[in-house]
């Protein structure tokens, strides 16, 4: 195989020298290997660097030249943002010369005059080129090209160095996002949002030059600042709001921060964790934007974490419990109890019973809902045949189906294969969808369902009313069942606005030809304005809160006796 040459750049030596002599001597060392540009004074060097901006690979520096003098080109190389990463190798005679010139940023020496050095030349531009570039490089990996702030894990490195070598400094850790930066960009144009990050650096980048303290650009829209304590985060927010605003006075763009004190003993990683959990924790909130993480935000941190480090063994050690909340066909006299919905309790051996409400929404943050949802499938199936096995009688359970249950690719084959091994038939085991299933991806779930009620599974529609895309879902996705929130029966007794509204949602399931069921009806009052509405069904503490099945049981005995009766 013909492998293709390496493609090289060219490096390009600055000779600067009054003295032609001198410039030709080490033009005829340098120019087999380099490319090489000349200059007879200080001010013609600057000009050329500037117009080769980037490409001088070094400078061969004389100190002695009229006009301007190799010191106060030094200078300005040190002090030009453009030229100070160009090495410099000082020609002189003069040894006393060597410190100052070193103080000034020069990275090496040649000794004037150049007699028999050629090797030794070629040697040292090698070796000073290699070594710039190579710091280059890193330069290049350490810093943000678009903020000159650090990269993540530079940031990291050094901050961990400073909390090892620098106890002394009581350091906090900030975490600054940019509220839908994404929006930002879809809107404005990347360029646009290039400038807002360039501007936000620029002035995190002005704060640490008044204070101790470094900072990096950890994400696409986060920035992290390891600074030493501030007495008003609030004003350092509302400075950096205020660059931003002047950029784009048209364009509403806001930033939030989330703030960790310094704490004895604890790791910056963690630090920066509990202020990005801060941040996170006034997403969206435009008023107050910032977040001290205090002792109330670690309790709960933990005990989340806790949640989540305990969930396996709380499956193996059966700690989940399935209790059942009976729905009644209150167009019935009396009303009949028609089926049930599972729901999740957690007896947690140190912490007791544990509603469903702290730990559902964090297991589906953390893409472990599946596993609780298959538990309470398997047992929810496993009691229906028990309770038909005992009472001769079948009681549909209605289980959740989370949005993650959607996308998994085996969720039909295990449904066909739980009812089989129950002896169910499908229509016996009914699902119950919200709208958050659909707004991920609607087409994903219409396909889903519309596969499993082809199978004979009944679909409901879960706090039907809850969401904006609710009526959306109607018109588009095949139900059984609808679900009413809640929300809309609690005021029905005093508020004609919600009995109204009740009746609308009424009206729209006679249309589709479906059953509703009203969710949380606790009085007789509610039960009776809904069953005169036209409601078939309710579920609520009217009739019963949820239950552990050997309670439930007495429910199915009871309408067992009212039906011999």
């Amino acid at each position: 195989m013909i492998k293709p040459k390496q493609i090289q750049r060219i490096r390009r030596v600055l000779v600067v020298d009054d003295q032609e002599i001198n410039r030709d001597a080490l033009g005829v060392i340098l120019e087999d290997h380099y490319d090489v540009l000349y200059a007879e004074n200080g001010k013609q060097a600057l000009d050329i660097c500037r117009e080769y901006s980037g490409d001088i690979s070094i400078m061969m520096l004389d100190l002695i030249m009229p006009e301007m003098n190799g010191f106060e080109v030094l200078k300005t190389i040190r002090e030009d943002e453009q030229l100070r990463n160009i090495p410099v190798i000082v020609l002189t005679a003069e040894k006393s010369a060597e410190l100052e010139a070193l103080q000034l940023g020069a990275a090496d020496f040649i000794a004037k005059p150049f007699l028999d050095m050629d090797e030794v030349i070629l040697a040292r531009v090698s070796r000073i080129i290699e070594l710039s570039e190579g710091r280059q490089l890193i330069s290049a990996a350490e810093h943000d090209p678009l903020t000159g702030l650090y990269s993540r894990n530079f940031f990291f490195e050094y901050v961990n160095r400073i909390y090892t070598y620098h106890p002394e400094l009581h350091m906090d850790a900030v975490v600054m996002n940019i509220e839908q930066f994404h929006i930002v960009n879809a809107l404005h144009g990347r360029d646009f949002g290039d400038v807002v990050l360039r501007v936000i650096g620029e002035e995190i980048r002005a704060f640490l030059r008044e204070t101790e303290g470094i900072a990096s650009r950890n994400e696409a829209d986060r920035f992290d600042i390891y600074c030493v304590h501030q007495d008003d985060y609030g004003a350092l927010l509302k400075r950096f709001q205020k660059t931003v605003a002047e950029i784009s006075p048209n364009i509403n763009i806001h930033l939030r921060m989330g703030v960790k004190y310094w704490q004895e003993n604890l790791e910056p990683t963690l630090m920066f964790d509990r202020a990005h959990a801060a941040c996170n924790k006034v997403r969206g909130d435009y008023q107050n934007p910032l977040m001290i993480y205090n002792e109330a935000m670690q309790e709960k941190e933990l005990l989340k974490q806790k949640l989540l480090n305990d969930l396996r063994s709380a499956i193996e050690q059966r700690q989940f419990k399935v209790f059942y909340q009976p729905k009644y066909d209150i167009q019935s006299n009396p009303p009949q109890l028609s089926s049930c919905e599972a729901l999740i309790r957690w007896q947690h051996p140190e912490l007791g019973m544990i509603p469903p409400g702290n730990f559902i929404p964090l297991f589906e943050r953390n893409g472990l809902i599946n596993i609780v949802d298959n538990y309470v499938w398997a047992e929810a199936a496993r009691q229906i045949a028990k309770w038909r096995d005992k009472y001769g009688v079948t009681v549909p359970v209605s289980v959740n189906l989370s949005r993650s249950d959607v996308f998994d690719p085996t969720l039909v084959d295990r449904l066909v294969k739980l009812v089989a091994e129950n002896n169910l038939e499908p229509k016996q085991f009914k699902l119950e969808v919200t709208e958050s299933a659909y707004t991920d991806n609607a087409q994903r779930l219409l396909d889903v369902i519309s596969q499993l009620r082809t199978l004979g599974f009944e679909v409901e529609m879960d706090d039907f009313g809850s969401g904006y895309s609710s009526l959306n879902m109607l018109s588009e996705m095949p139900i059984d069942v609808l679900k009413m929130d809640m929300k809309f029966i609690r005021n029905i007794e005093s508020s004609t606005t919600d009995l109204h509204l009740v009746q609308v949602i009424l009206d729209i399931a006679r249309y589709l030809r479906v059953p509703v069921v009203a969710e949380g009806v606790e009085t007789l009052g509610q039960l009776n304005l809904l069953r005169d509405s036209g409601c078939n069904l309710v579920q609520g503490y009217y009739f019963s809160p949820p239950v552990p099945p050997d309670k439930f049981e007495s429910l199915i005995q009871k309408e067992c006796e009212a039906e011999r009766n």
